[in-house]
Protein backbone atom coordinates (compact mmCIF):
# COMPACT_ATOMS: atom_id res chain seq x y z
CA UNK A 1 0.00 0.00 0.00
CA UNK A 2 3.10 2.55 0.89
CA UNK A 3 4.52 1.94 -2.35
CA UNK A 4 0.90 2.14 -4.48
CA UNK A 5 0.63 5.44 -2.55
CA UNK A 6 3.99 6.86 -3.43
CA UNK A 7 3.04 5.41 -7.18
CA UNK A 8 -0.18 6.91 -7.40
CA UNK A 9 -1.35 3.50 -8.34
CA UNK A 10 -4.64 1.14 -7.06
CA UNK A 11 -3.39 -0.74 -4.72
CA UNK A 12 -6.42 -4.19 -3.83
CA UNK A 13 -6.59 -7.40 -2.68
CA UNK A 14 -5.51 -8.41 -6.18
CA UNK A 15 -2.37 -6.81 -5.94
CA UNK A 16 -0.39 -8.89 -2.91
CA UNK A 17 -3.59 -11.51 -1.67
CA UNK A 18 -3.80 -8.77 1.36
CA UNK A 19 -7.31 -9.09 2.30
CA UNK A 20 -7.38 -6.13 4.75
CA UNK A 21 -5.69 -2.46 5.91
CA UNK A 22 -5.20 -0.60 9.19
CA UNK A 23 -7.02 2.41 8.82
CA UNK A 24 -4.41 3.96 10.92
CA UNK A 25 -2.03 3.34 8.54
CA UNK A 26 -4.27 4.61 6.24
CA UNK A 27 -4.50 7.53 8.10
CA UNK A 28 -0.68 7.90 8.41
CA UNK A 29 -0.51 7.65 4.54
CA UNK A 30 -3.12 10.10 4.05
CA UNK A 31 -2.18 13.11 6.51
CA UNK A 32 1.62 12.19 6.44
CA UNK A 33 2.68 10.34 3.79
CA UNK A 34 5.96 9.74 1.99
CA UNK A 35 6.83 11.86 -0.96
CA UNK A 36 5.78 10.92 -4.33
CA UNK A 37 8.40 8.79 -6.70
CA UNK A 38 9.68 11.02 -8.86
CA UNK A 39 7.62 11.58 -12.08
CA UNK A 40 4.90 10.51 -9.91
CA UNK A 41 1.66 12.17 -8.02
CA UNK A 42 1.04 10.34 -4.86
CA UNK A 43 -2.53 9.15 -4.32
CA UNK A 44 -4.57 6.72 -2.03
CA UNK A 45 -6.58 4.16 -4.48
CA UNK A 46 -7.60 0.94 -2.43
CA UNK A 47 -9.82 -1.65 -4.21
CA UNK A 48 -11.98 -4.47 -2.42
CA UNK A 49 -10.38 -3.70 0.62
CA UNK A 50 -11.50 -4.49 4.20
CA UNK A 51 -10.55 -1.58 6.69
CA UNK A 52 -10.20 -2.54 9.98
CA UNK A 53 -10.65 0.07 12.93
CA UNK A 54 -11.85 3.80 12.48
CA UNK A 55 -10.57 6.10 10.24
CA UNK A 56 -10.02 9.34 12.08
CA UNK A 57 -9.10 12.15 9.93
CA UNK A 58 -10.86 15.02 12.03
CA UNK A 59 -9.07 18.32 11.89
CA UNK A 60 -6.53 17.25 9.28
CA UNK A 61 -5.51 17.88 5.68
CA UNK A 62 -5.31 15.74 3.03
CA UNK A 63 -3.46 16.46 0.29
CA UNK A 64 -3.72 13.37 -1.75
CA UNK A 65 -6.49 12.42 -3.95
CA UNK A 66 -8.53 9.61 -2.05
CA UNK A 67 -10.61 6.95 -3.80
CA UNK A 68 -12.19 3.69 -2.33
CA UNK A 69 -13.51 0.87 -4.44
CA UNK A 70 -15.86 -1.41 -3.00
CA UNK A 71 -13.97 -0.90 0.21
CA UNK A 72 -16.00 -2.35 3.59
CA UNK A 73 -14.85 -0.17 6.95
CA UNK A 74 -15.40 -2.03 9.87
CA UNK A 75 -16.26 0.70 11.81
CA UNK A 76 -16.80 4.60 11.27
CA UNK A 77 -15.12 7.11 9.29
CA UNK A 78 -14.56 10.66 10.63
CA UNK A 79 -13.74 13.48 8.85
CA UNK A 80 -15.24 16.61 10.72
CA UNK A 81 -13.27 19.78 9.98
CA UNK A 82 -11.34 17.90 7.61
CA UNK A 83 -9.78 19.77 4.34
CA UNK A 84 -9.18 17.79 1.24
CA UNK A 85 -9.35 17.94 -2.02
CA UNK A 86 -11.45 15.07 -3.85
CA UNK A 87 -12.86 12.07 -1.95
CA UNK A 88 -14.32 9.42 -3.65
CA UNK A 89 -16.07 6.21 -2.05
CA UNK A 90 -17.86 4.12 -4.83
CA UNK A 91 -19.50 0.83 -4.18
CA UNK A 92 -17.73 1.03 -0.07
CA UNK A 93 -20.04 -0.17 3.10
CA UNK A 94 -19.82 2.15 5.83
CA UNK A 95 -21.10 1.76 9.31
CA UNK A 96 -21.20 5.95 9.15
CA UNK A 97 -19.74 8.97 8.12
CA UNK A 98 -19.37 11.41 10.08
CA UNK A 99 -18.05 14.49 8.14
CA UNK A 100 -19.42 17.53 9.97
CA UNK A 101 -17.67 20.98 8.55
CA UNK A 102 -15.79 18.99 5.93
CA UNK A 103 -13.95 21.46 3.46
CA UNK A 104 -13.50 19.50 0.07
CA UNK A 105 -12.09 21.70 -2.77
CA UNK A 106 -13.01 19.45 -5.24
CA UNK A 107 -15.99 16.79 -5.71
CA UNK A 108 -17.49 14.28 -2.74
CA UNK A 109 -18.49 11.35 -4.39
CA UNK A 110 -20.26 8.04 -2.57
CA UNK A 111 -22.30 6.26 -5.45
CA UNK A 112 -23.79 3.24 -4.67
CA UNK A 113 -22.43 3.05 -0.86
CA UNK A 114 -24.11 1.69 1.50
CA UNK A 115 -24.33 3.53 5.43
CA UNK A 116 -25.91 1.76 7.30
CA UNK A 117 -25.52 4.42 10.52
CA UNK A 118 -26.24 7.60 8.77
CA UNK A 119 -24.51 10.91 7.36
CA UNK A 120 -23.50 14.00 8.76
CA UNK A 121 -22.74 16.54 6.16
CA UNK A 122 -23.67 20.09 8.60
CA UNK A 123 -22.49 23.09 7.22
CA UNK A 124 -19.80 20.93 5.02
CA UNK A 125 -18.19 22.96 1.87
CA UNK A 126 -17.91 21.24 -1.13
CA UNK A 127 -16.10 22.85 -3.64
CA UNK A 128 -17.15 21.54 -7.01
CA UNK A 129 -19.94 18.49 -7.47
CA UNK A 130 -21.80 16.33 -4.43
CA UNK A 131 -22.66 12.79 -6.11
CA UNK A 132 -25.05 10.42 -3.88
CA UNK A 133 -26.33 8.21 -7.20
CA UNK A 134 -27.43 4.79 -6.08
CA UNK A 135 -26.76 5.97 -2.42
CA UNK A 136 -28.24 3.57 0.24
CA UNK A 137 -28.67 4.99 3.74
CA UNK A 138 -30.12 4.35 6.94
CA UNK A 139 -31.02 6.25 10.44
CA UNK A 140 -29.02 7.36 12.71
CA UNK A 141 -29.67 7.40 16.34
CA UNK A 142 -31.69 10.51 15.63
CA UNK A 143 -33.76 9.37 13.14
CA UNK A 144 -31.54 11.44 10.23
CA UNK A 145 -29.93 9.29 7.53
CA UNK A 146 -28.37 12.80 5.92
CA UNK A 147 -28.11 15.67 8.34
CA UNK A 148 -26.51 18.57 5.67
CA UNK A 149 -28.23 21.54 7.38
CA UNK A 150 -26.07 24.72 6.07
CA UNK A 151 -24.46 22.36 3.32
CA UNK A 152 -22.62 24.52 0.36
CA UNK A 153 -21.90 22.99 -2.96
CA UNK A 154 -20.30 24.85 -5.78
CA UNK A 155 -22.03 23.41 -8.74
CA UNK A 156 -24.29 19.99 -8.40
CA UNK A 157 -26.03 18.33 -5.88
CA UNK A 158 -26.67 14.72 -7.98
CA UNK A 159 -28.91 12.29 -5.94
CA UNK A 160 -30.56 10.20 -8.22
CA UNK A 161 -31.88 6.55 -7.15
CA UNK A 162 -30.85 7.81 -3.00
CA UNK A 163 -32.47 5.48 -1.40
CA UNK A 164 -32.91 6.80 2.24
CA UNK A 165 -34.43 5.23 5.70
CA UNK A 166 -35.08 8.40 7.57
CA UNK A 167 -34.81 12.05 7.39
CA UNK A 168 -32.78 13.59 4.93
CA UNK A 169 -32.02 17.42 6.49
CA UNK A 170 -31.01 20.10 4.20
CA UNK A 171 -32.19 22.82 5.90
CA UNK A 172 -30.78 26.28 5.18
CA UNK A 173 -28.06 24.74 2.38
CA UNK A 174 -26.86 26.31 -0.79
CA UNK A 175 -26.68 24.73 -3.91
CA UNK A 176 -24.22 26.21 -6.46
CA UNK A 177 -25.75 24.18 -9.90
CA UNK A 178 -28.74 21.92 -9.62
CA UNK A 179 -30.51 19.54 -6.52
CA UNK A 180 -31.45 16.48 -8.55
CA UNK A 181 -33.26 13.56 -6.88
CA UNK A 182 -34.59 11.90 -10.08
CA UNK A 183 -36.12 8.31 -9.22
CA UNK A 184 -34.76 9.01 -5.04
CA UNK A 185 -37.11 7.14 -2.47
CA UNK A 186 -37.37 8.92 0.51
CA UNK A 187 -38.74 7.09 3.49
CA UNK A 188 -39.18 8.23 7.18
CA UNK A 189 -41.83 6.33 9.29
CA UNK A 190 -39.27 7.72 12.35
CA UNK A 191 -40.53 11.63 11.84
CA UNK A 192 -42.47 13.95 10.08
CA UNK A 193 -40.44 14.44 7.45
CA UNK A 194 -38.23 12.62 4.70
CA UNK A 195 -36.87 15.57 2.78
CA UNK A 196 -36.72 18.60 4.94
CA UNK A 197 -34.96 21.59 2.93
CA UNK A 198 -36.50 24.89 4.42
CA UNK A 199 -34.69 28.12 3.47
CA UNK A 200 -32.74 26.37 0.48
CA UNK A 201 -30.86 27.81 -2.35
CA UNK A 202 -30.39 26.03 -5.31
CA UNK A 203 -29.10 28.37 -8.21
CA UNK A 204 -30.38 26.65 -11.29
CA UNK A 205 -33.50 23.45 -10.77
CA UNK A 206 -34.84 20.91 -7.97
CA UNK A 207 -35.59 17.77 -9.90
CA UNK A 208 -38.39 15.61 -7.92
CA UNK A 209 -39.06 13.28 -11.13
CA UNK A 210 -38.49 10.03 -12.82
CA UNK A 211 -35.03 8.45 -13.15
CA UNK A 212 -34.81 7.29 -16.70
CA UNK A 213 -31.85 4.76 -18.12
CA UNK A 214 -28.59 5.96 -18.84
CA UNK A 215 -29.50 5.39 -23.00
CA UNK A 216 -32.59 7.90 -22.46
CA UNK A 217 -30.88 9.98 -20.02
CA UNK A 218 -33.13 13.33 -20.46
CA UNK A 219 -31.22 16.82 -21.22
CA UNK A 220 -30.16 18.21 -17.47
CA UNK A 221 -31.09 21.27 -17.73
CA UNK A 222 -35.16 19.89 -18.63
CA UNK A 223 -36.85 23.03 -17.02
CA UNK A 224 -37.82 25.89 -18.71
CA UNK A 225 -36.77 25.81 -22.70
CA UNK A 226 -34.85 22.34 -21.99
CA UNK A 227 -36.06 18.77 -23.33
CA UNK A 228 -38.85 17.26 -20.95
CA UNK A 229 -38.97 13.61 -21.04
CA UNK A 230 -42.71 14.02 -18.89
CA UNK A 231 -44.11 14.88 -22.24
CA UNK A 232 -44.08 11.02 -23.05
CA UNK A 233 -42.68 8.81 -26.17
CA UNK A 234 -40.42 6.94 -24.19
CA UNK A 235 -39.55 3.36 -26.15
CA UNK A 236 -41.84 0.04 -25.24
CA UNK A 237 -39.81 -1.50 -22.15
CA UNK A 238 -37.96 1.18 -21.25
CA UNK A 239 -38.11 1.20 -17.48
CA UNK A 240 -38.05 4.23 -15.00
CA UNK A 241 -38.31 5.10 -10.99
CA UNK A 242 -40.32 7.41 -9.89
CA UNK A 243 -39.35 9.78 -6.91
CA UNK A 244 -41.29 8.51 -3.75
CA UNK A 245 -41.34 10.00 -0.60
CA UNK A 246 -43.19 8.71 2.73
CA UNK A 247 -43.25 11.27 4.80
CA UNK A 248 -43.56 15.02 4.51
CA UNK A 249 -41.57 17.10 1.76
CA UNK A 250 -40.55 20.58 2.85
CA UNK A 251 -39.30 23.35 0.46
CA UNK A 252 -40.70 26.71 2.75
CA UNK A 253 -38.60 29.47 2.38
CA UNK A 254 -36.57 27.83 -0.46
CA UNK A 255 -35.01 30.25 -3.55
CA UNK A 256 -34.56 28.03 -6.96
CA UNK A 257 -33.05 29.97 -9.57
CA UNK A 258 -34.68 28.31 -12.25
CA UNK A 259 -37.58 25.79 -11.85
CA UNK A 260 -38.85 23.55 -9.56
CA UNK A 261 -39.59 20.46 -11.46
CA UNK A 262 -41.95 17.23 -9.64
CA UNK A 263 -43.49 15.31 -12.40
CA UNK A 264 -45.18 12.06 -11.98
CA UNK A 265 -43.99 11.72 -8.59
CA UNK A 266 -45.66 9.57 -5.65
CA UNK A 267 -46.20 11.04 -1.90
CA UNK A 268 -47.61 8.97 0.71
CA UNK A 269 -48.39 11.57 3.39
CA UNK A 270 -49.33 10.66 7.12
CA UNK A 271 -51.63 12.75 9.72
CA UNK A 272 -49.46 15.97 10.01
CA UNK A 273 -47.10 15.66 6.77
CA UNK A 274 -47.24 17.71 3.91
CA UNK A 275 -46.18 18.46 0.27
CA UNK A 276 -45.23 21.94 1.78
CA UNK A 277 -43.59 24.71 -0.60
CA UNK A 278 -44.76 28.12 1.21
CA UNK A 279 -42.93 30.95 0.69
CA UNK A 280 -41.12 29.11 -2.46
CA UNK A 281 -39.47 31.75 -4.70
CA UNK A 282 -39.13 30.42 -8.26
CA UNK A 283 -39.32 31.36 -12.25
CA UNK A 284 -41.20 28.08 -12.77
CA UNK A 285 -43.36 25.43 -10.81
CA UNK A 286 -43.97 22.02 -12.36
CA UNK A 287 -46.63 19.60 -10.58
CA UNK A 288 -47.73 17.45 -12.70
CA UNK A 289 -48.01 14.10 -10.94
CA UNK A 290 -49.73 10.93 -11.98
CA UNK A 291 -51.97 10.52 -8.67
CA UNK A 292 -52.34 13.27 -6.18
CA UNK A 293 -50.60 13.36 -2.79
CA UNK A 294 -52.58 11.56 -0.29
CA UNK A 295 -52.55 14.45 1.73
CA UNK A 296 -51.88 18.50 1.88
CA UNK A 297 -50.25 20.31 -0.57
CA UNK A 298 -49.39 24.23 0.67
CA UNK A 299 -48.43 26.65 -1.55
CA UNK A 300 -48.70 29.86 0.94
CA UNK A 301 -46.94 32.70 0.43
CA UNK A 302 -45.60 31.03 -2.42
CA UNK A 303 -44.15 33.27 -5.44
CA UNK A 304 -44.38 31.41 -9.11
CA UNK A 305 -43.34 32.81 -12.38
CA UNK A 306 -45.15 30.11 -14.41
CA UNK A 307 -47.34 27.32 -12.90
CA UNK A 308 -47.45 24.62 -14.94
CA UNK A 309 -49.81 21.70 -13.26
CA UNK A 310 -52.59 19.09 -14.74
CA UNK A 311 -55.77 18.10 -12.81
CA UNK A 312 -54.68 15.06 -11.75
CA UNK A 313 -51.93 16.75 -9.18
CA UNK A 314 -54.21 17.88 -7.24
CA UNK A 315 -55.90 16.03 -3.76
CA UNK A 316 -59.46 16.45 -2.77
CA UNK A 317 -61.23 19.52 -1.33
CA UNK A 318 -60.07 21.49 1.61
CA UNK A 319 -56.15 19.90 1.01
CA UNK A 320 -54.58 22.70 -0.88
CA UNK A 321 -53.91 25.91 0.63
CA UNK A 322 -53.66 28.97 -1.96
CA UNK A 323 -53.48 31.65 0.83
CA UNK A 324 -51.18 34.57 -0.57
CA UNK A 325 -50.05 32.06 -3.50
CA UNK A 326 -49.15 34.28 -6.45
CA UNK A 327 -48.33 33.38 -10.32
CA UNK A 328 -47.73 35.46 -13.72
CA UNK A 329 -48.72 32.44 -15.97
CA UNK A 330 -50.27 29.46 -16.08
CA UNK A 331 -49.54 26.71 -18.73
CA UNK A 332 -51.74 23.37 -17.85
CA UNK A 333 -49.69 20.17 -19.04
CA UNK A 334 -52.97 18.54 -19.77
CA UNK A 335 -56.51 19.64 -20.76
CA UNK A 336 -57.82 21.49 -17.10
CA UNK A 337 -61.20 22.80 -18.22
CA UNK A 338 -62.11 26.42 -16.92
CA UNK A 339 -64.95 24.80 -14.99
CA UNK A 340 -62.41 21.91 -13.20
CA UNK A 341 -60.23 24.62 -12.33
CA UNK A 342 -62.98 26.57 -10.25
CA UNK A 343 -64.04 24.25 -8.30
CA UNK A 344 -60.11 23.21 -7.43
CA UNK A 345 -60.37 27.48 -6.39
CA UNK A 346 -63.20 26.87 -4.57
CA UNK A 347 -62.09 23.75 -2.67
CA UNK A 348 -58.73 25.15 -2.02
CA UNK A 349 -60.92 28.23 0.12
CA UNK A 350 -63.24 26.90 2.30
CA UNK A 351 -63.85 30.48 3.14
CA UNK A 352 -64.43 33.16 1.12
CA UNK A 353 -60.92 35.20 -0.24
CA UNK A 354 -61.11 37.52 -3.59
CA UNK A 355 -57.25 36.90 -4.02
CA UNK A 356 -56.83 32.97 -5.93
CA UNK A 357 -60.14 33.95 -7.80
CA UNK A 358 -57.72 37.33 -9.08
CA UNK A 359 -54.81 35.82 -9.40
CA UNK A 360 -56.06 33.27 -11.85
CA UNK A 361 -57.75 35.99 -14.03
CA UNK A 362 -54.80 37.97 -14.24
CA UNK A 363 -52.75 34.70 -15.03
CA UNK A 364 -55.57 33.75 -17.85
CA UNK A 365 -55.75 37.33 -19.08
CA UNK A 366 -52.02 37.39 -19.38
CA UNK A 367 -52.14 34.37 -21.42
CA UNK A 368 -54.87 36.03 -23.72
CA UNK A 369 -57.85 34.07 -22.90
CA UNK A 370 -59.97 37.10 -21.95
CA UNK A 371 -62.64 35.46 -22.07
CA UNK A 372 -62.31 32.74 -19.48
CA UNK A 373 -60.76 35.52 -17.27
CA UNK A 374 -64.15 36.94 -16.90
CA UNK A 375 -65.93 33.53 -16.00
CA UNK A 376 -63.14 33.31 -13.13
CA UNK A 377 -64.45 36.92 -12.43
CA UNK A 378 -67.96 35.95 -12.34
CA UNK A 379 -67.30 33.00 -10.07
CA UNK A 380 -65.22 35.20 -7.70
CA UNK A 381 -68.52 37.44 -7.53
CA UNK A 382 -71.03 34.40 -7.01
CA UNK A 383 -68.63 32.88 -4.20
CA UNK A 384 -68.36 36.14 -2.61
CA UNK A 385 -72.42 36.22 -2.53
CA UNK A 386 -72.76 33.17 -0.48
CA UNK A 387 -70.51 35.13 2.47
CA UNK A 388 -73.59 37.82 2.17
CA UNK A 389 -76.55 38.54 4.53
CA UNK A 390 -79.81 37.88 2.87
CA UNK A 391 -80.55 41.37 1.35
CA UNK A 392 -76.93 41.68 -0.34
CA UNK A 393 -77.40 37.65 -1.54
CA UNK A 394 -80.61 39.04 -2.94
CA UNK A 395 -78.99 41.96 -4.79
CA UNK A 396 -76.33 39.83 -6.10
CA UNK A 397 -78.63 37.13 -7.44
CA UNK A 398 -80.30 40.08 -9.23
CA UNK A 399 -77.02 41.46 -10.59
CA UNK A 400 -76.00 38.35 -11.70
CA UNK A 401 -79.51 37.66 -13.50
CA UNK A 402 -79.27 40.49 -15.31
CA UNK A 403 -75.90 41.89 -16.23
CA UNK A 404 -73.59 39.30 -14.57
CA UNK A 405 -72.13 41.80 -12.07
CA UNK A 406 -70.77 43.62 -15.33
CA UNK A 407 -68.78 40.56 -16.79
CA UNK A 408 -71.89 39.72 -18.90
CA UNK A 409 -73.46 43.56 -20.20
CA UNK A 410 -75.18 41.96 -23.26
CA UNK A 411 -78.10 40.61 -20.85
CA UNK A 412 -78.97 44.27 -19.88
CA UNK A 413 -79.48 44.74 -23.62
CA UNK A 414 -81.83 41.13 -23.97
CA UNK A 415 -83.75 41.87 -20.85
CA UNK A 416 -84.04 45.78 -22.05
CA UNK A 417 -85.17 43.97 -25.53
CA UNK A 418 -88.10 42.03 -23.64
CA UNK A 419 -89.45 44.37 -21.48
CA UNK A 420 -89.81 46.91 -24.21
CA UNK A 421 -91.55 44.53 -26.46
CA UNK A 422 -93.98 42.99 -23.58
CA UNK A 423 -94.62 46.74 -22.84
CA UNK A 424 -95.45 48.20 -26.25
CA UNK A 425 -97.22 44.62 -26.60
CA UNK A 426 -99.32 45.53 -23.67
CA UNK A 427 -100.28 49.01 -24.47
CA UNK A 428 -101.14 48.52 -28.11
CA UNK A 429 -103.60 46.29 -26.64
CA UNK A 430 -105.18 48.65 -24.24
CA UNK A 431 -106.88 51.95 -25.91
CA UNK A 432 -105.08 55.16 -25.57
CA UNK A 433 -104.83 56.85 -22.45
CA UNK A 434 -105.82 60.32 -21.57
CA UNK A 435 -103.83 63.27 -22.13
CA UNK A 436 -102.07 64.59 -18.66
CA UNK A 437 -102.63 68.24 -19.56
CA UNK A 438 -104.18 70.50 -22.18
CA UNK A 439 -100.71 72.42 -23.06
CA UNK A 440 -98.58 69.45 -24.97
CA UNK A 441 -100.62 66.43 -26.50
CA UNK A 442 -97.70 64.27 -28.58
CA UNK A 443 -98.74 61.07 -30.99
CA UNK A 444 -99.52 58.15 -28.88
CA UNK A 445 -96.97 55.40 -29.53
CA UNK A 446 -96.83 52.13 -27.69
CA UNK A 447 -93.33 51.24 -28.26
CA UNK A 448 -92.09 54.96 -27.85
CA UNK A 449 -94.17 55.01 -24.88
CA UNK A 450 -92.77 51.74 -23.25
CA UNK A 451 -88.62 52.62 -24.03
CA UNK A 452 -89.44 56.25 -22.36
CA UNK A 453 -90.31 54.28 -19.37
CA UNK A 454 -87.30 51.87 -19.12
CA UNK A 455 -85.06 54.87 -19.72
CA UNK A 456 -84.33 56.50 -16.67
CA UNK A 457 -82.36 59.12 -17.79
CA UNK A 458 -83.36 59.69 -21.44
CA UNK A 459 -87.03 61.87 -22.18
CA UNK A 460 -88.34 60.96 -25.04
CA UNK A 461 -91.53 63.09 -24.32
CA UNK A 462 -94.11 60.22 -23.35
CA UNK A 463 -93.85 59.34 -20.11
CA UNK A 464 -95.32 62.66 -18.83
CA UNK A 465 -97.61 63.46 -22.05
CA UNK A 466 -99.99 60.49 -20.84
CA UNK A 467 -102.53 59.53 -17.32
CA UNK A 468 -102.23 56.17 -17.06
CA UNK A 469 -104.83 54.80 -14.25
CA UNK A 470 -105.73 51.66 -13.09
CA UNK A 471 -103.84 48.08 -14.25
CA UNK A 472 -101.84 50.35 -16.85
CA UNK A 473 -100.49 53.01 -13.80
CA UNK A 474 -99.23 49.39 -12.13
CA UNK A 475 -97.44 48.67 -15.97
CA UNK A 476 -96.19 51.57 -16.47
CA UNK A 477 -94.74 52.28 -12.63
CA UNK A 478 -93.14 48.14 -12.85
CA UNK A 479 -91.39 49.09 -16.10
CA UNK A 480 -89.97 52.44 -14.56
CA UNK A 481 -88.80 50.81 -11.63
CA UNK A 482 -87.26 47.81 -14.00
CA UNK A 483 -85.22 50.40 -16.09
CA UNK A 484 -83.75 51.91 -13.00
CA UNK A 485 -82.90 48.37 -11.73
CA UNK A 486 -80.82 47.53 -14.86
CA UNK A 487 -79.40 50.90 -15.64
CA UNK A 488 -78.36 50.50 -11.58
CA UNK A 489 -76.79 47.15 -12.37
CA UNK A 490 -75.23 48.17 -15.47
CA UNK A 491 -73.66 51.18 -13.76
CA UNK A 492 -72.21 48.90 -10.78
CA UNK A 493 -70.69 46.30 -13.34
CA UNK A 494 -69.15 48.76 -15.58
CA UNK A 495 -67.55 50.95 -12.32
CA UNK A 496 -66.24 47.21 -11.52
CA UNK A 497 -64.88 45.91 -14.87
CA UNK A 498 -63.16 49.89 -15.15
CA UNK A 499 -61.92 49.81 -11.89
CA UNK A 500 -59.97 45.90 -12.84
CA UNK A 501 -58.59 47.63 -15.76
Amino acid sequence: MWRAFRLGATFGAGAEGTPSVRADAVAQLLLDGPPPEPGRVAALKLAGLRITGRLSLAGGTVAPYVQFDDCRFEDQVLLPECRAGSVRLVRCHLPRLEAARLQITGDLHLPQCVVTGGIRLTDARIGTDLLLNQLTVRRDRHGRAIAADGLTVGQDLDAELLDLRGEFSLRSARVGGRLNLRGATLRNPYGRDALNAARTTVEHTVYLTTSWPANRSPDTSAAPGGTDPAGGGEPSGTARREFSAEGGVRLDDARVGNAVVIDRARFRLGEGQQLSLRRLQTPELRITLGTPPSGTVSLAGARVGRLTDAPQSWPGPGQVDLTDFSYEALTPRTAFPLRERVAWLNAATPEYSPGPYERLAAALRAGGEDAHAREVLLAKQRRRRESLPPAGRVWGWLQDVTVGYGYRPGRAAVWMAVLWALGALYFALHKTPPPAGNDYRPHWSPALYALDLLLPVIDLGQDNAWREVGVSQWVASLLTLLGWTLATTVAAGASRMLSRG
